[in-house]
């Protein structure tokens, strides 16, 4: 879904670049390398920011009238009535009786911000959900089921070892293909366990031919809930059966409708998601080609070591290791596509970290012998290289990247050129990374602590940040709204603004929010 929402958007995009120029346009072609990159790019994101800020729930909220951090009551006749408009969009039978409805009611009471923080996290993967349940014909109401089971945290896991978000046991993952090793556990992959858990709910309906039997053999397994069947007298329906199913699964299909209420109707609730971080429109995947520490990822882009991990749960530690499938690495599109164009010094780097050449010292002598100290204080012979170089009086030299540096201050220094530096180093791009070490023949010889003159050699200094934090109200704006731009309640940014009147703020208006 994903794919095709991108495919479209970029044609379109492509589309409108095709149309005839004006006479104050500037035609078509003139889009072209770089230009034309940045200019999908900004379009993605602007697409992206669209698709990803949908705040239609503040309107109702704005409209009901309620009260900052205000618990609203429904009655029985209200509830029902909305778990009927709920069931004619979809084949699930969402049943309004007094077990749902008591439950439904202590979810809206004591597990707001649990519904409220699995609405933010969804963002990362009900689109997803959606598509793999629409795969295989199942009804999409089954994406709450992961809400009840992991509460949307794919590396969470059960006292009894259920894991990931659709909180699978070992055998169990084994059995529909979800593979473990000493660096991977596919049960805490989104995607394969989401496809998994299809599979196994597609095969328990088939079974039990109730939506909510199969939820209850979800939960409890095939065999308990076959035992309950046989002592209701073989009952063919979850709610007659539900009095003979242990105590745990006689509350997971009332859980189960709670939460989906819940989270269909939590403006009606006046229930405020958490922002979303990363939303699942924005997410891209590049499979590497040899193994790689995620540390040496953040360090060659900048790319925030968490968040790597939260995007890759499938990975039991940092390391991404290398296995007869691609094993890959997912972030938001810019991260990515970042990436993909470092593969190479991305690669260098972690050789460089994790893998060093050994450091070599030549000491000459009368035969002609060096000794070679390295981690294993090897004695070597001297190599063709190491002779060329002598007897061109070239000094062989390794420079390792500082801040600031580049490939032409380096060149510079060295009184070489960069076309050398990138051929003595097998270099594709003229991009460097600080720590990297380089390969330089020179006449020149040069120590580490010699500056290097470079155009912009001052890092200007972080000023510290204050203690208080304001935002400036744009047009669009309400209180509502920056409430969840800043992860608070309502509640929590009325009283660092006890002054503010939230129905009234305006545009240039200073909100603190922290």
């Amino acid at each position: 879904m994903r794919l095709t929402l991108l495919l479209l958007f970029t044609l379109n995009l492509l589309l409108g670049f095709s149309q005839k120029p004006t006479r104050t346009e500037k035609p078509a072609d003139s889009l072209k390398g770089e230009a034309f990159l940045n200019t999908v790019e900004q379009s993605l994101k602007l697409f992206y920011d669209d698709y990803t800020n949908d705040l239609r729930y503040d309107s109702i909220i704005t409209a009901l009238k309620y009260e900052p951090g205000e618990v609203p009551s429904f009655t029985d006749e209200q509830i029902c009535e909305g778990l009927r408009k709920m069931n004619e969009m979809t084949p699930f039978q969402l049943e309004c009786n007094q077990a749902t409805l008591s439950t439904i009611r202590f979810f809206a009471r004591e597990r707001r911000s649990f519904i409220r923080i699995a609405m933010g996290r969804s963002a990362l993967y009900f689109d997803m959900y959606r598509e793999k349940l629409a795969e295989y014909g199942l009804p999409i109401e089954l994406r709450f089921l992961s809400v009840i089971e992991s509460g949307l945290r794919p590396q969470i896991k059960s006292k009894a070892g259920a894991l990931g978000l659709w909180q699978f046991m070992y055998k169990t993952g084994l059995y529909f293909g979800l593979e473990e090793n000493s660096y991977i556990d596919e049960r805490m992959d989104p995607e394969k366990s989401t496809d998994a858990a299809c599979r196994f709910l597609r095969q328990l309906y088939g079974i039990y031919g109730d939506w909510n039997l199969a939820l209850a053999a979800y939960n409890a397994g095939p065999g308990n809930v076959n035992k309950a069947i046989r002592k209701s007298g073989n009952k063919s329906t979850y709610w007659e059966v539900r009095p003979y199913l242990p105590k745990e699964t006689q509350g997971y299909v009332p859980n189960f409708i709670a939460a989906a209420y819940l989270m269909t109707y939590h403006a009606e609730h006046n229930i405020i998601p958490l922002e979303a971080k990363v939303h699942n429109a924005e997410l891209d995947t590049m499979c590497l080609k040899q193994p790689v520490h995620m540390n040496t990822i953040s360090k060659l882009i900048g790319w925030d070591l968490e968040e790597i991990k939260l995007l890759n749960p499938v990975y039991k530690t940092t390391y991404i290791p290398k296995s007869n499938i691609a094993r890959c690495v997912t972030g938001p599109f810019n991260q990515i596509t970042l990436l993909v164009g470092l593969e190479d010094s991305l690669y260098q780097l972690e050789k460089n970290i994790y893998n060093p050449d050994p450091v070599t010292i030549i000491q000459g002598n009368e035969n002609n012998v060096v000794q070679t100290v390295d981690s294993t204080q090897a004695i070597v012979q001297l190599s063709s290289e190491e002779d060329s170089l002598q007897a061109s009086n070239k000094n062989l030299q390794y420079y390792k990247v500082k801040p600031g540096d580049n490939l032409k201050s380096i060149s510079l220094k060295f009184n070489v050129t960069i076309q050398q530096i990138l051929e003595w180093n097998a270099l594709r791009t003229t991009n460097l990374y600080v720590g990297q070490r380089l390969k330089v023949l020179s006449d020149e010889v040069v120590t580490q602590n010699q500056s290097i003159p470079v155009e912009q050699s001052v890092t200007p200094v972080k000023p510290p940040t204050p203690k208080k934090k304001y935002y400036t109200v744009r047009s669009g704006d309400n209180f509502s709204k920056i409430a969840q731009k800043y992860n608070l309640t309502l509640a929590q940014l009325q009283k660092l603004n006890p002054k503010v009147k939230i129905n009234r703020i305006q545009v240039g208006q200073k909100i603190r929010v922290k």
